[in-house]
Parts: structure tokens; C-alpha cells; sequence
């Protein structure tokens, strides 16, 4: 699996996870496999069926995050700064077609979320941020063609 970045919250929020699933999840579908096992033949037992893919996704889930936690790179958070656009920092950036200003902060592809303007920072438009400083202009390549957007503020 491949390197990732992690804020020290999404860490603790992949090990809550984590742990939720192994003291929580686990014992309970142990327990749905227990009583479909009690019902007699298992070849005809659908419940039992179920109840053994159902451990065996629980099983992988437990093992991606656990790879995932295993594999992460915790974000310093104190050696940010604004000076050019990094994981972490928020974004204003203004679309030069439409005048339309937008606000992201790039994060960690396992952190993003778009309902709290939280992008990926393997996303095309936090690609083409990083690095950049306050009044750059830059072309970014979409799906729909190539946009233009100027930086307008960098926080933390």
C-alpha cells in the first residue's frame, strides 16, 4: 500500500474506527455466525451464508485501515505556513472565466470530503495549487476542459 498523509485527527478518527470495529462489529457477527450455526445444516442455512460474507467484508475493511494507519505520514501541522499552497492549508482561489471565488482546504486523500470543502490532495485542482503562492494564476486541467483560477488568499 502506498504512502499517505494524515492530519493527527484523521489518524485518531481511523483508529477509533478501527477499534470500534474489532470490539464492537467483530463480537457481533461472531455471535450472528454462533446462532445461525445452532439452526442446523449448514448447507442449506442462508443465514449462515450471510453472516460469514459479512465477517469476511468486516474482515477486510479491518485489515484496509489498518494498512492504511500502518502506511501514514502524520501532517506537523506547526511547520505550515502560507508563504505556498501544502497539504493542509486553506485556499481561496477566484475562477477567471465566471469571476466565481471558491474556498478548499487540501488535505489527505483519506480525509476529503467536498460538503466541508475538504479536497484531495491527489485531486487535479489541489495539484495544480500546491506549490503556488498568493496571486499565481494557474491552469488547471478537468474533465471539462482547462480552467483558470487566480490564488487569491492562503491560511492556515
Amino acid at each position: 500500500m502506498a504512502l499517505s498523509y494524515m492530519t493527527k485527527d484523521g489518524y485518531k478518527k481511523k483508529m477509533e474506527e478501527i477499534a470500534y470495529l474489532e470490539n464492537y462489529k467483530r463480537p457481533e457477527i461472531s455471535r450472528a455466525i454462533a446462532e445461525a450455526r445452532d439452526k442446523g445444516d449448514l448447507s442449506e442455512n442462508a443465514e449462515y451464508d450471510a453472516a460469514k460474507e459479512a465477517q469476511g467484508m468486516l474482515e477486510m475493511k479491518i485489515s484496509q485501515l489498518k494498512d492504511l494507519v500502518a502506511n501514514a505520514r502524520i501532517i506537523d501541522d506547526s511547520k505550515l505556513n502560507t508563504h505556498e499552497v501544502q497539504i493542509l492549508n486553506t485556499v481561496t482561489i477566484k475562477n477567471l472565466k465566471n469571476g466565481v471565488k471558491m474556498e478548499y482546504t487540501i488535505v489527505a486523500d483519506s480525509e476529503a470530503n467536498l460538503k466541508e470543502k475538504k479536497i484531495a490532495s491527489s485531486t487535479p485542482i489541489a495539484k495544480g495549487l500546491l506549490g503556488k503562492a498568493v496571486g499565481d494564476v494557474v491552469d488547471i486541467t478537468v474533465p471539462s476542459g482547462i480552467m483558470s483560477f487566480e490564488i487569491m488568499d492562503i491560511s492556515i
